[in-house]
């Protein structure tokens, strides 16, 4: 049985033709949808926009193993361990997510008195 600890490993296995046909399976099956939105009630789909800066199409859905790769390296290509998720989902479970919104500064006035 294959190992994926390492990156090469993995890249590997992410740039393989049977991980790439299998991620289209998986997204179709998921009518291009992110599960975990779908799950909280929201609607998160591929609008397949392009991007010019990066010469490609944007990434907004990724398949993600629901049990990680390198702890369960039996369930690499099995359907039933991957699902359709959005980017900032992906990054939520990974704990690769951050809120901006706390970056913003406060208005200094907006405590302040009016009149």
């Amino acid at each position: 049985m294959a190992e994926y600890k390492t990156r090469e490993q993995k890249r590997k296995f992410y740039d393989g033709k049977a991980w790439k046909q299998l991620r289209e399976e998986v997204k179709q099956r998921d009518h291009y949808e992110c599960q975990e939105c779908k799950r909280q009630g929201r609607v998160t789909i591929d609008t397949n926009e392009y991007s010019e800066s990066a010469k490609r199409k944007k990434i907004q859905l990724v398949v993600d193993h629901i049990k990680e790769l390198e702890d369960h390296p039996e369930l690499a290509l099995d359907m039933e361990n991957l699902e359709t998720l959005c980017v900032n989902c992906h990054n939520k479970k990974h704990g690769r997510y951050v809120d901006y919104s706390l970056w913003r500064k406060k208005n200094k006035w907006a405590d302040d008195e009016r009149w």
